[in-house]
């Protein structure tokens, strides 16, 4: 049986080798599917197609946010001035504003410009490359399962606000269905008492006024609609118990709660039955908010 999972976590690993040094951080929200953003050094690119294929076998939605920092080996202040981009800058710079010279302050600015400031990397051979590769996808494997295990740390909680939103759920229905207004004996005082006042007005036809009487019936009668609800509790009670990404199934369950506490508040006869309506669909409300959290 495996538990409810959510689509909220973070992870962070450091390690080292080859003389580099390396951080993975890790960070998912809600999401309608698995959109995976992936953020590397310059050089280490090659490892996306990796990294996505290792988060889609491990998750099945969610917003994931990967970043990659690498400190390399030697001088890592190294780097190199794109002379040809810079001057084009000045020159754009002097163009604009002939009147006075360009100051260091403006230089500097010009140094931020992307492109014109790279980084020099140092030759690595071939079986070097690879161990360090090796490595650092080990330890994204690693920050994976901290991931994984923090969405199941956060699932522990979603699924008992869960059981008690589906618990808080039956008993309004059991109030729904112990109302008054909805017992047959309530159902039938009521349908004489509105005949008896349209036998009073007039004459009607015996056939059109038993037609009329049992769709007064039906649409008071709430029987269907209290056991369509009773039936979804037990399956939600179920998904919930089987575990897994069951978030966007659990979405479908809440409409199908919605629809049927719509149809219960539009039978509503009195008050009570009313505020029991009014009360499921607050109810199914909240338990669709957490739903969204539900990978």
């Amino acid at each position: 049986m495996m538990t409810v999972s959510s689509m909220t976590g973070f992870a962070r690993t450091d390690s080292g080798a080859e003389g580099f040094g390396w951080t993975w951080e890790l960070r998912s929200v809600n999401g309608k599917g698995l959109d995976v953003r992936v953020r590397l050094n310059g050089g280490f690119e090659r490892l996306e197609p990796a990294i996505r294929d290792a988060v889609s076998k491990r998750f099945k939605r969610g917003n994931l946010g990967v970043t990659l920092n690498v400190v390399r080996p030697g001088d890592t202040s190294a780097y190199r001035v794109n002379r040809d981009l810079l001057a084009e800058l000045v020159t754009l710079a002097e163009e604009f504003d002939r009147d006075s010279s360009l100051s260091a302050g403006t230089i500097a600015d010009l140094m931020n410009v992307r492109g014109v400031l790279e980084t020099v990397e140092q030759q690595e051979d071939e079986d070097s490359r690879e161990a360090v590769d090796a490595a650092i996808l080990k330890s994204f494997i690693e920050a994976l399962d901290q991931m994984a295990a923090h969405r199941a740390e956060e699932g522990a909680k979603l699924d008992e606000m869960l059981r008690g939103h589906i618990d808080r759920i039956e008993e309004t229905v059991l109030l729904a269905e112990n109302c008054a207004s909805v017992r047959s004996d309530a159902i039938k005082v009521k349908l004489k008492r509105q005949i008896d006042e349209l036998m009073e007005n007039g004459k009607f036809d015996p056939e059109r006024l038993h037609q009329e009487a049992a769709l007064l019936a039906t649409k008071a009668d709430i029987r269907e609609e209290i056991d369509r609800l009773k039936a979804h509790i037990v399956a939600a009670r179920d998904m919930i118990k089987k575990g897994g990404a069951i978030g966007r199934k659990l979405d479908f369950q809440c409409q199908e709660f919605n629809r049927e506490a719509n149809t219960l508040c539009s039978k509503a006869n009195d008050i009570e039955l009313t505020n029991c309506g009014m009360e499921l669909k607050v109810i199914i409300d909240q338990l669709r908010e957490q739903v969204q959290n539900v990978e």
